[in-house]
């Protein structure tokens, strides 16, 4: 009897690799098969009118990151097959809930990046579009050291998600 398990064990092993090898069109990031082998992220510009020191930069790598983790794509620095190039158009903070002595109980970190994409291999593929996320945090604290931390964190996190959701996963 337990020859048999292990030949079982050994049989339903082979079945759940040759189902998941037979999956090639289809990856768990939802992009699907892309005809494209290289991708560049140009560095985006802070044109927002309140300007925070290096978001930019943070942003750029959020984004270059995010694509290497979830395809196959090779980044280049010329030449790509995809173009990913924009700027920060935003940074704006604005209070949410207020106290009873006129104070702010809440605030607001809204971030929007103009992105413009470009596919070399499907022009069809092509846009320019704001992505915009937002975070809210105590109104005693101030947007600096662990706060702005935490909200670069969130607010890239989802806007170079929706980016590559736009981009590359089509949803």
């Amino acid at each position: 009897m337990p020859r048999f398990i292990n030949y079982f064990k050994y049989l339903a092993a082979v079945a759940v690799l040759f189902t998941l090898s037979g999956c090639s069109v289809y990856n768990f990031t939802g992009t699907g098969k892309i005809d494209a082998s290289t991708f560049q992220v140009n560095y985006f510009q802070n044109n927002a009118e309140i300007i925070e020191p290096g978001i930019e930069r943070t942003f750029t790598l959020r984004l270059q990151d995010l694509i290497q983790n979830q395809t196959n794509l090779s980044l280049t620095n010329s030449n790509a097959d995809l173009l990913y190039e924009g700027e920060i158009t935003q940074y704006r903070i604005s209070p949410m809930t207020a106290t009873a002595n006129q104070r702010a109980a809440q605030n607001r970190l809204t971030i929007t990046v103009n992105v413009r994409f470009t596919n070399k291999k499907k022009e069809d593929d092509d846009f320019e579009k704001s992505f915009s996320f937002y975070y809210d945090y105590s109104g005693d604290a101030l947007p600096t050291g662990s706060t702005l931390t935490a909200a670069l964190e969130e607010i890239f996190e989802r806007i170079t998600q929706d980016v590559f959701n736009a981009s590359l996963a089509k949803w």
